[in-house]
């Protein structure tokens, strides 16, 4: 079975659904598919921001790390999801860090070419925007429940 290109992988994917396909194909220029193992880190908190993943199979363990308590994993993120948003705005740093849970499949996505592509292309810029502003409401609503239950279970694992 041949394998699908990093442009058709893309318009399978949730993130880009609806862009239009000359944007999917620019987009499609700064990513490759990669696989990933169960237990790889994909990127530590406060680490450099320079890609992100567009989930297509598999789950990353969205985490941050509390002192003392180790990484608290805030969400799970599986097929269809985006992982890394930080890349997006300076510092271009993570503000958590990301394990694979599952082994993943994904696209790589290279940040400072789609940050570059942005720069050109003020439309495509504020839909992408859009879409991780959807991504981050969801991640800090799912570290607000974590540390909630945290809180509310003090005996709970993290």
């Amino acid at each position: 079975m041949p394998s699908l290109s990093v442009f058709d992988l893309l318009t399978l994917h949730d993130f880009v659904a609806g862009l239009p396909a000359d944007r999917v194909q620019r987009l499609a220029a700064a990513g490759r598919p990669v696989f990933r193992g169960t237990g790889h880190r994909l990127f530590h908190q406060d680490a450099p921001a320079d890609r992100f993943w567009l989930v297509q199979s598999g789950t990353v363990a969205v985490d941050f790390h509390v002192p003392g308590r180790g990484h608290i994993v805030v969400e799970p993120a599986g097929a269809g999801t985006v992982v890394g948003w930080s890349w997006a705005r300076p510092p271009y740093r993570w503000r958590f860090g990301a394990v694979v849970a599952e082994d993943v499949r994904a696209v790589e996505m290279d940040a400072v070419r789609v940050r570059a592509m942005i720069a050109e292309d003020a439309e495509l810029g504020r839909e992408l925007t859009a879409r991780l502003l959807d991504t981050v409401s969801d991640r800090l609503q799912a570290a607000r429940h974590r540390l909630v239950e945290l809180y509310a279970y003090p005996g709970a694992t993290p």
